[in-house]
């Protein structure tokens, strides 16, 4: 039987999503790669942004704090994507 995946996204209710496939390249897997690969790509984005908010000592408190939502909603997004991946690493390379 195929492990769930936990997909990068959750569902309506915030609950998360997971998936039963019995192959990697499945329309779904590959679905979930790219969207995946897309929130790697807006977190990095998000990060450069924050980083340039926290150098501006003339950003105020509305820019703070619309910088440090965003760091968290792509913290959150990244955290999903390596328990997903993690729990994909075969037993015989964990220690």
């Amino acid at each position: 039987m195929a492990e769930l995946r936990l997909l990068p996204w959750t569902s309506p209710e915030g609950k998360p999503c997971y998936l039963s496939a019995d192959h990697d390249d499945s329309r779904l897997s590959r679905l979930a790669d790219d969207v995946e690969a897309a929130q790697l790509r807006s977190g990095e984005q998000v990060l450069a942004g924050a980083r340039a908010v926290l150098a501006d000592r003339a950003a105020g408190e509305r820019a703070v704090r619309f910088a440090l939502t965003r760091a968290g909603e792509s913290l959150e997004e990244v955290l999903r994507i390596a328990h997903s991946r993690g729990a994909r690493i075969p037993a015989a390379y964990e220690r």
